[in-house]
């Protein structure tokens, strides 16, 4: 093989490299832009993102006229919803709102909580990012992928804890919340917020979610010919 062969070979594979097929039977299946999702791990989680939602829909409510919240009591609610629903009252209260016993006159508010169960196997796509030390005291987290090289931390634990605890630990959780929260009337909504989190496994039954059936079907094992 002459030495042009190698050349010619590399310059055909990053051409046909640059080409995209320009029609197919179906659109083809794209990744989002990473983003992050917060994972609900403990209780005083659950009032910071009452307090959040609370402050998304009074804000949009500024250009309604002023009327007392209702909030209708459900008495089937999980762990999860009731403690929502009572740090919603208390966020609107200490905000200055009136908060009502009853709907007459008041704006509605309701709030979803719709559970979703993905596969066990998700990817497990983690942080890119790895602190370095510039000097000492001085560090920085350098996007770079740990699979291709690694950073020398000798001495640097805290620091590195640091730089990590943004991240949930353990893997990707397969329950996920879509939490909605609208404020209307029997006409219309006027108002709403919603946002989605991750959920540990493990405390799923305080959302109320409730694991799958046992396998109902036996298998009897029948000896001779009868």
């Amino acid at each position: 093989m002459s030495v042009k062969a190698p050349l010619l070979v590399t310059v055909l594979a990053a051409t046909l490299a640059g080409c995209a097929i320009p029609y197919s039977p179906t659109p083809v299946a794209s990744n989002f832009p990473t983003a992050r999702q917060e994972k609900l791990q403990a209780a005083a989680h659950w009032t910071t993102i009452a307090d959040h939602i609370e402050q998304r829909v009074v804000t949009d409510m500024k250009k309604h006229p002023t009327r007392p919240f209702y909030l209708a009591e459900d008495k089937d609610a999980s762990p999860f919803k009731k403690a929502v629903m009572t740090q919603l009252v208390t966020s609107l209260v200490k905000d200055g709102f009136v908060v009502a016993r009853t709907p007459a006159g008041a704006w509605k508010l309701e709030l979803d909580i719709q559970p979703m169960t993905f596969t066990r196997d998700r990817p497990q796509y983690r942080y890119a990012g790895a602190p370095t030390a510039l000097a000492t005291g001085v560090w920085v987290l350098s996007d770079i992928n740990p699979t291709i090289g690694s950073i020398a931390l000798g001495g640097a634990a805290d620091a590195f804890r640091w730089f990590h605890s943004q991240f949930a630990p353990g893997a990707t959780p397969k329950t996920e919340l879509l939490v909605t929260l609208s404020v209307g009337d029997q006409y219309r909504y006027y108002a709403r917020s919603t946002s989605a989190y991750y959920v540990a496994d493990t405390d799923r039954a305080l959302y109320g979610i409730k694991e799958e059936d046992t396998q109902l079907t036996k298998v009897f094992k029948v000896q001779g010919g009868r």
